[in-house]
């Protein structure tokens, strides 16, 4: 049994008529990998042939995109990687049209045939050539990420897409098709693949590790992140089944809640080495301290004089004095307190008025003198 290639369109419609059958692919979606030829009248309708019988002039139908397998007996006898409409001869030999995979096949071809127990069964297979899209992925663990940058173990989650493309049906064929299947979905085999798909993306996440790509730049790496995924995968899945990853599309990588406390602290620290930013940040800190004083419940005095100390405990680069904070508390409470100097004999501020005193009261609103 062998195939025989027709010379052109219109000549295969001028002999559609006297073929017995028409085989096509019929039922193929973007999701499906394998389905069993089926037999179809010339006007599109389903045929009644015999089931899972050839006959001999039948014309099979291959689209651009698949691969077409004659099957006999359970034996691959034949088979097409080109496009194009071909008649089946049983009396000829096999044709092997290669097509893009050039000689590979050919090797395959000589190791699976297959020495099944009914020689009548006769079947036509097809294997979609196409990238098959939009299969989803997901991290269900955090994954650990050392950067070298934060110099700390880091743990990140992930999710995404990835596709895949069989690159040698013969060979997917063999591994990874059901021998009883009709009709396969990549679904249906996704199980086992998907748990290696992400050992593999662990794998490249840690090589990319030891690359030095640091954490926050994973999102922008994706490219990357594919080829790393195709050499991981190539012994197991390209050499072994015959289909590869072809594109992976990493849609968010997040950090986990203890992760994202420690790159934030780091960060404040890497901002905190520069002296301008330190200087900024303490004195923005200092101003918010003394504003929160001058709202203490427990006394406004009390809590200035906390941060006059504390300001002198640690120098605040001179940029504020214990009178400046006595100013600041002074028009925190309404009035304006003077000058340094401008006092006199006076020995404390009033903390409810902001009046300089010189005795045990407050002569403007009689504010006893607090107690320290």
């Amino acid at each position: 049994m062998g195939l025989i290639k027709a010379l052109g369109t219109a000549v295969s419609q001028g002999f559609g008529d006297q073929w017995k059958e028409v085989f096509e692919a019929k039922g193929m979606t973007d999701k499906t990998v394998f389905v069993k030829g089926q037999p179809v009248r010339t006007d599109g309708s389903n045929g009644n042939g015999t089931s899972d019988i050839v006959t001999n002039g039948s014309v099979i139908h291959v689209y651009p995109g698949q691969f077409m397998m004659l099957v006999d007996g359970g034996k691959v006898v034949d088979y097409t990687a080109e496009e194009g409409m071909y008649t089946v001869q049983n009396s000829s030999a096999p044709s092997l049209f290669n097509g893009q995979f050039g000689d590979t096949l050919k090797d395959v071809f000589g190791r699976i045939q297959y020495g099944g127990a009914n020689p009548q069964k006769q079947q036509v297979f097809f294997i979609n050539l196409q990238e098959i899209k939009g299969i989803k992925f997901g991290t269900p663990n955090p994954l650990n990420y050392f950067d070298a940058f934060y110099n700390a173990e880091l743990f990140v989650k992930s999710f995404g897409e990835y596709s895949v493309k069989v690159t040698n049906p013969l060979l997917f064929y063999e591994q990874v098709i059901p021998k009883s299947a009709a009709k396969v979905d990549y679904d249906d085999i996704s199980d086992q693949y998907s748990s290696e798909f992400l050992q593999a993306f662990s794998a490249a996440l840690n090589q990319m590790s030891a690359e030095g790509v640091r954490i926050s730049f994973l999102a922008s790496k994706a490219n990357e992140l594919s080829k790393h995924m195709q050499t991981c995968l190539d012994e197991d899945w390209n050499r072994s089944r015959g289909f590869e990853v072809d594109h992976v599309g990493v849609s968010s990588i997040s950090y986990t809640e203890d992760s994202q406390k420690l790159i934030n602290k780091r960060n404040e620290g890497a901002m905190l080495s520069d002296p301008s930013i330190r200087e900024g940040y303490v004195q923005g800190a200092i101003a918010e301290g003394i504003k929160s004083a001058g709202a203490n419940t427990a006394g406004a005095g009390t809590a200035f004089m906390g941060v006059g100390m504390g300001m002198n405990a640690m120098g605040a680069m001179g940029a504020f004095s214990q009178t400046n904070a006595q100013q600041m508390q002074a028009q925190q409470a309404g009035a304006q307190a003077p000058a340094a100097g401008a006092a006199g004999a006076a020995s404390w501020y009033c903390p409810k008025c902001g009046t300089p005193c010189d005795g045990n009261f407050c002569p403007k609103c009689g504010t006893q003198k607090p107690q320290f």
